[in-house]
């Protein structure tokens, strides 16, 4: 399969893309520009500065939005009026990344040191009361995160190690159990499962977005006009639409051209209603 590309080259490092009826569609992030991006139904694009990172984006359960910034997280009310929470280190070597919202409305979101120091990162669980517990020490680039559809597993990239990871996951519990689902050729970045179960992972530098049956059999690919493909997520009206961002970071003038564009794709299966986060 073959992604078709949705709009020029809007952002240097586009990531973080979710699909919610109550924004009227997609919105996505350009990191290291601090900025949300919107795509409305009508194919306007808007863009709205919400600090130095923007790292991820996922509806509240009251409205509005929880925002991965910088050293922490921020929310966004329905007029983009935007509220940072407490920081949740003091360290400027390390920022927020990707991550994603658990079946019982927990957000777990993880983080990467600028430099890309090694076991320099973690991945946290935030409560619906804001509590924040490290789910996972020790990781590099803490990367996609997603459920399976009966919420018992969780699929994680920590992107250097260039394997899917799978967890047992519980409310009680969280992560547990860590095995490897699946070895990749190349960098997995972003993820998302759709409602067979299938793990959808954005390759890095690798032109493309792999899907994996259940069982961690490689069973789709969807070539992408952009190398650095960094995330995906289904939206449309009926799910079945598969959003891909990509980036131009470390890119020159000229180079890759398509980069920074998003892409979109028909794959033939239907993703998941994504979790707002509960807090």
């Amino acid at each position: 399969m073959h992604a078709e590309r949705l709009t020029d080259a809007v952002a240097h490092h586009a990531e973080g893309p979710c699909w919610w009826p109550g924004w009227d569609g997609l919105r996505w992030v350009d990191m290291l520009a601090g900025d949300v991006l919107a795509l409305s139904s009508d194919g306007t694009i808007t863009r709205t500065h919400v600090g130095d990172v923007a790292a991820m984006i996922r509806p509240r359960a009251g409205g509005g939005a929880v925002i991965a910034v910088e050293r922490g997280l921020a929310f966004a009310d329905e007029d983009w009026r935007v509220d940072p929470l407490r920081p949740m280190w003091s360290t400027d070597s390390v920022r927020m990344n990707e991550g994603g919202v658990a079946p019982d409305g927990s957000l777990y979101v993880g983080s990467m040191a600028y430099d890309h120091t090694e076991g320099a990162a973690s991945l946290y669980r935030v409560g619906a009361d804001l509590t924040a517990a490290t789910a996972l020490a020790s990781v590099t680039i803490s990367n996609g995160i997603d459920w399976s559809p009966d919420g018992k597993l969780a699929y994680y990239d920590d992107t250097p190690t260039g394997r899917i990871t799978a967890f047992d996951w519980s409310p009680a519990e969280g992560l547990s159990h860590g095995r490897v689902f699946a070895e990749v050729d190349g960098h997995p970045d972003g993820l998302t499962v759709d409602a067979e179960g299938g793990v959808w992972t954005a390759l890095f530098g690798g032109s493309r977005v792999e899907r994996r049956s259940p069982d961690g059999t490689l069973d789709a690919v969807i070539e992408v006009g952009a190398r650095q493909v960094t995330a995906c997520t289904f939206g449309g009206e009926d799910l079945d639409e598969l959003y891909i961002t990509t980036s131009r970071e470390r890119l020159a003038d000229g180079e890759d051209p398509a980069a920074g564009s998003l892409f979109v794709a028909r794959p033939g299966v239907r993703g998941k209603a994504v979790t707002p986060f509960g807090g």
